[in-house]
């Protein structure tokens, strides 16, 4: 790898300012890898390119992101726009030499994640996925966990997303509500407890699932009401590998929720729970301890579980969903080094998305679908 990388960044809302942190903190925080440059930002308009070019650090902004795709000094593409245009996005920067650090989920349309990939695999490049939620020191002390039999035996997993930015009924219709943007709850977060079910698990292998619509439609500007297009609530039954069974249950509209994801891990030896909204921490459960004293347990993230260490030396002081970002962007980074990576590139990530195809189609015919 050479000693620094050009970074190019396509979007800049939520997700964009996350990427634009991640590849400013990586340096300071890892200390290994490439010095990063920060050298094109893409928006679609030049005023707001130039605007938040100032704000992120950026050398240079442009009103049309093709523009940002053959720029030279560009080594890696960071897409971070509204689900529709991730795939013309990813492959063109794949086309053109790039590396890509693309937004979950995928695409849309199962054909275009699938056009993806293959963009990934003749281009050579390094192409993954935005689940930061894997990187968390506690889902990796959960996987160091299981991979040492703590609780024995998994025989079943429940994992729960919920937020309530879709709760009010009255709030006003936006591009998430379109059949656009896909099926709804599944393919906008629901995909976040895909991934951690792909790194600790590994793929699912069949799946039963009811999607619902709370609200049949939402008000609009024009003091209108339009119909909702997408799907708010899923609750689906999974198996994975070995025969393990699972409940997934995911909510848009789940008034006081901000952003869970409770997973529950139940084994022959006992048990372990997390809540994305208590990240910093987790429960364990084990027969191994004395009756008398057999009860959860909470562990708290500390230097102990890497990459805590690389932000905070003590324990208790807890991370961010930042601080993920940039564990994820230093991962990325090993992965172009050609180095072992905690990553989902474009190939797992095809995976997850076929496992939410599956999910609606299992909905629409009513019955198991196998993957």
């Amino acid at each position: 790898m050479k000693s620094s990388i050009g970074v190019g960044l396509i979007g800049t809302g939520y997700m964009g300012k996350c990427h634009a942190l991640a590849w400013t903190g990586v340096k300071a925080v890892f200390g290994d890898g490439p010095r990063v440059r920060l050298e094109h930002l893409a928006e679609v308009s030049q005023e707001i390119a130039d605007r938040k070019a100032e704000e992120f650090g950026f050398a240079r902004a442009s009103g049309d992101w093709r523009t940002l795709i053959a720029d030279p000094a560009v080594d890696v593409v960071s897409v971070t726009t509204p689900n529709a245009f991730h795939a013309e996005m990813a492959i063109a920067a794949l086309e053109a030499g790039k590396h890509v650090w693309c937004e979950k989920p995928m695409a849309v349309a199962l054909d275009d994640a699938m056009r993806m990939e293959a963009a990934a695999r003749a281009s050579g490049r390094v192409a993954v996925l935005g689940y930061n939620y894997i990187q968390n020191p506690m889902i990796r002390h959960i996987g160091r966990l299981l991979e040492e039999g703590a609780i024995g035996t998994v025989n079943h997993v429940r994992l729960e997303m919920d937020e309530d930015f879709m709760a009010d009924p009255e709030a006003l219709f936006y591009w998430k509500s379109e059949a656009s943007s896909g099926y709804g709850a599944l393919d906008d977060f629901g995909v976040h407890p895909l991934s951690m079910l792909s790194v600790l698990f590994g793929p699912v292998t069949k799946v039963f699932a009811h999607l619902a619509k709370p609200y049949p439609d939402r008000p609009t500007k024009e003091g209108t009401r339009r119909n909702v297009e997408t799907y708010d609530i899923a609750s689906v039954l999974v198996e994975l590998g070995d025969g393990i069974s699972g409940v997934l249950a995911f909510n848009r509209s789940a008034w006081g929720r901000k952003g869970r994801i409770a997973v529950q891990i139940f084994g022959s030896r006992g048990s372990i729970t997390y809540d994305q909204e208590r990240m910093n921490e987790l429960q364990l459960y084990s027969t191994a301890d004395r009756a008398s004293e057999q009860g959860f347990r909470t562990i708290l993230a500390a230097p102990v579980h890497p990459p805590y260490d690389r932000f905070i030396p003590a324990p208790g002081h807890g991370l961010g969903f930042n601080d993920l970002k940039i564990i994820e962007c230093h991962e990325l980074l090993r992965a172009i080094r050609g180095e072992p990576a905690r990553v989902i590139d474009f190939a797992a990530g095809l995976q997850i998305e076929k496992t939410v195809h599956a999910m609606a189609r299992s909905h629409h015919e009513g019955r198991w679908v196998a993957l």
